[in-house]
């Protein structure tokens, strides 16, 4: 193991308990050192460090539950249960493909696009809970684990939201039997835990990377602590709940509007079973108001944390605002800062404050096109989550206020959204502080103008630049690299030619002009661990650079379906490198460190491997929110809340970017919310959700952070696909919010297409003209597509930029695929243009 990989596996151990959170304690532990211990349960051996498909990383190695406890010194007296299990699992799992295979088999599909991103539910087992004669554990622990992946959405069956009959009945009586028992949740999302009201201690171990094992038992034994809070609100399954649209192949409707997570919950009076915000610890804290100041639009919250109890620990302090509702009908409470204290040793107090920026509640109003703040009386109340709070202060403004007029519009869902019939409403105790804020105050300009040095920095030169090539020459530019009549790669994103593994590059055709490569995310880098080299320079050994979830299902058909090219004749290495990577906590743990400097430090780690292997961008950090909980790909996004979500994700691309060439691409804007079918489906949403919720996590990240590149998702919003939305991409995400990066669509190829979809996917013509300047991989008939859009456009057709389905297609200038060039040639000088 070499020194970076020592390096960034102790810092990963080290941030790991940050994003534990502890749902219930009674005082059993942490452990006072390690013994003879009853382990069980799938996540023992079979501990997940993260969620399938592009976003996995190949570490060197993965520390499990088992080997993190035996390493902490525990002895493991019940591995004849976690053999038998093994036994069980493997039958299941053998079933589990071939039912795939026969399926695909059935439809005439091949077996990886039936089971793209499908993960076997846990299984029933019959084995007897023993503990060997002679053994004397003084504590157990029962490890729960699920995955979920890409191309799949999960299910509220048990084995998977719910669970199975033996998992609830040997938890309950391991429960019973020990006096010291923990549950340990090595999961990617939420569990329905209802039948466990009975258990005493349970922690949110998530999945947590490469040393998820040995942080694990750091926990345990009280050399680190848990300090997370819950990122999404954890509840019982009901129906009833599901208000909007999921998983429909063709059109999703967000009827449930700005009600999403604990929105709802709080609003309608319904109590989950873990709020949003909510986590324990090994102590516990005092909280005491010191005072409340006003500051034109900024409210500051001074706070005294004492720590009471008998270990250290961190406490992070949340600011809830209850808007009053006016014309916009409002949420219960909405968060509006919150920040978390360094350690704090037994007896000591820290001091700190909690900043709300008061424009951050404003609301988007469609009859006036802009967010505003009604008139009213504003509840601020801060606390430990976001039902154990307290009032703090009252925010009154006299007349309503406009904080920005907006232009961008992406159309309506053709529903009105739903709202409570009766809803939740708290009354403003007397004696609080009253800030009255000026609405001139609250007034922000419309157009966040990028840095005017540097949005123009380079500009001029790429576009002369761009101008002196053919147009043959400007398609491959605004195309990902590949090999003329094939296609570049595939969904998997392994079409690099530079750095083995890596997700692609930008063209490498063009002299001196410089290749971006990227790798995906969001854990780590996931590149081929292992390459060969020869005389002719590094190839792969096969199929190492694919996640391995995808392996036991890739067949020919497949190859050919997903745009991989076939296997090149072998190659003798006269020499075999490596380059294995840092899995770091998923996004959802992150999100639950509630911790931006945390997070900024994991960025950090991920840029220092970008800059070793060779990496531009990073395909991450992703964000949508977590709008159900049966999106297949939650454990990738952070938080169901937008200012949690994009002040995390700010962080993280602080961490990268401070790494010279290296940048995010932040992802998938917008509303990819599930993976059913998310090629072509068609997210109905109305206005105000679009900007209250779903677009405001990836405004605050470009504003406050300014990343690299963006991403668009396969889906389509409100009838136009993402990546061909002129309104999302040159009018929001560029004239409102600035952004002056790189802009690339997620990896389209034709074999993840069928004729019977409603909706066709996007094509290149169409998604350069938007605004969406690289379309990646790119291949032969995106070529094509664009060298006829051009000789549409010369002729003077379709002005246009989103034609309907029975029209010749999107019509190009030159003049438009010039400056959409500029862009993706400016970007490659940005990130690596100092290494020609």
């Amino acid at each position: 193991m070499e020194a970076y990989e020592t390096d960034h596996l102790a810092a990963v151990r080290a941030l790991a308990p940050e994003c534990m959170v502890l749902l219930r304690s009674n005082g059993a532990f942490p452990l006072a050192e390690p013994g003879e211990i009853a382990l069980f349960g799938s996540g023992a051996r079979h501990t997940v460090k993260g969620g399938t498909g592009s976003g996995d990383v190949n570490s060197r190695h993965v520390t499990t539950i088992e080997e993190g406890l035996e390493a902490a010194g525990f002895t493991i007296v019940t591995r004849p249960w976690l053999e038998a299990y093994d036994r069980i699992r493997l039958r299941a799992h053998e079933d589990f493909i071939a039912d795939i295979r026969a399926e695909a088999a059935e439809r005439g599909l091949p077996a990886i696009m039936v089971g793209m991103g499908s993960v076997m539910p846990e299984p029933e087992y019959t084995i007897p809970l023993v503990i060997p004669a002679g053994t004397d554990p003084h504590a157990a622990v029962y490890v729960l684990s699920r995955t979920s992946g890409e191309g799949s959405d999960r299910t509220p069956e048990a084995g998977d939201l719910s669970l199975t009959n033996t998992e609830i009945r040997d938890i309950l009586a391991l429960n019973e039997r020990f006096e010291r028992f923990l549950l340990v949740l090595n999961v990617g999302g939420v569990v329905d835990l209802s039948p466990l009201d009975d258990v005493a201690n349970i922690l949110l171990l998530s999945q947590l990377g490469a040393t998820v094992g040995d942080a694990f038992a750091d926990v345990l034994l009280g050399r680190a602590y848990p300090s997370g809070k819950l990122a999404t609100t954890w509840a019982a399954w009901d129906e009833d709940d599901q208000i909007g649209d999921f998983g429909d192949p063709d059109d999703t409707h967000y009827r449930e509007g700005v009600y999403v997570g604990y929105r709802f919950y709080d609003s309608v009076g319904k109590e989950p079973l873990l709020p949003f915000g909510f986590g324990m610890g090994y102590t516990t804290f005092d909280v005491q108001i010191r005072q409340v100041s006003l500051d034109c639009a900024r409210v500051s919250i001074d706070v005294d944390v004492t720590n009471i109890g008998g270990y250290p620990g961190k406490e992070t302090i949340q600011v809830y605002a209850s808007v009053p509702a006016g014309r916009l009908d409002q949420p219960l409470q909405a968060l509006a800062g919150f920040t978390k204290t360094d350690e704090i040793a037994p007896g000591a107090t820290a001091r700190i404050t909690v900043d709300v920026d008061l424009t951050d509640l404003a609301s988007y109003d469609e009859a006036s096109h802009a967010t505003i703040l009604e008139a009213g009386r504003y509840l601020l109340r801060a606390g430990t989550s976001s039902r154990q709070l307290s009032p703090v202060a009252v925010v009154e403004l006299a007349q309503d206020a406009t904080v920005r007029h907006l232009a961008g519009d992406l159309g309506e869902p053709g529903f009105t959204d739903w709202k409570p019939e009766v809803p939740a409403v708290l009354d403003i105790p007397a004696g609080l502080p009253v800030l009255t804020v000026d609405p001139a105050d609250l007034r922000l300009p419309d157009h966040a103008e990028p840095d005017e040095q540097s949005a123009l920095e380079g500009f001029s030169e790429a576009l002369t630049f761009a101008r002196g090539l053919c147009d043959d020459e400007l398609v491959h530019i605004v195309l990902g690299d590949y090999r003329r009549g094939e296609e570049s790669g595939s969904i998997v994103g392994a079409a690099s030619t530079t750095v083995v593994g890596a997700a692609g590059q930008t063209t490498t055709r063009i002299p001196g002009l410089p290749s971006i490569i990227m790798a995906d995310g969001p854990a780590g880098l996931r590149l081929a661990p292992t390459y060969g080299v020869d005389a002719e320079g590094p190839f792969s050994l096969g199929d190492s650079s694919l996640p391995a979830t995808f392996l036991e299902l890739m067949d020919d058909a497949g190859r050919e379906a997903l745009g991989i090219a076939d296997e090149p004749q072998p190659r003798e290495p006269t020499e075999i490198r490596e380059q294995y990577t840092t899995a770091i906590p998923i996004g959802t743990a992150l999100a639950q460190s509630w911790n931006p400097v945390l997070a900024e430090r994991l960025g950090d780690v991920v840029g220092a491997e970008m800059e070793r292997f060779g990496i531009h961008l990073w395909l991450a950090p992703a964000f949508n929110l977590h709008r159900s909980v049966l999106c297949g790909r939650n454990f990738e996004y952070l938080s169901e809340d937008p200012l949690l979500a994009g002040r995390l994700a700010a962080a993280i691309t602080r961490g990268v970017q401070t790494h010279p060439g290296r940048g995010v691409t932040i992802k998938h804007l917008a509303c990819n919310n599930q993976e059913t079918n998310r090629l072509n489906s068609n997210s109905r949403v109305s206005p105000r959700a679009l900007r209250d919720l779903y677009l405001r996590a990836f405004e605050i990240c470009v504003r406050q952070a300014r990343p690299a590149a963006v991403m668009t998702s396969y889906n389509l919003i409100n009838g136009v696909h993402t990546s061909e939305s002129a309104q999302l991409l040159e009018v929001i995400l560029r004239r409102e919010w600035g952004f002056d990066g790189l802009v690339m669509t997620d990896w389209v190829v034709d074999g993840m297409t069928h004729s019977d979809m409603k909706h066709p996917r996007a094509t290149a013509a169409a998604t350069i003209k938007a605004g969406n300047e690289l379309f990646m991989p790119g291949g032969e008939t995106d070529r094509e597509d664009l060298l006829a859009a051009l000789e549409r456009g010369s002729a003077g057709h379709g002005a246009s930029g989103r034609t309907e389905p029975e029209d010749e297609g999107a019509a190009l200038t030159r003049g438009e695929l010039e400056k959409q060039a500029a862009r993706v040639i400016r970007s490659a000088w940005r990130l690596a243009g100092s290494e020609q």
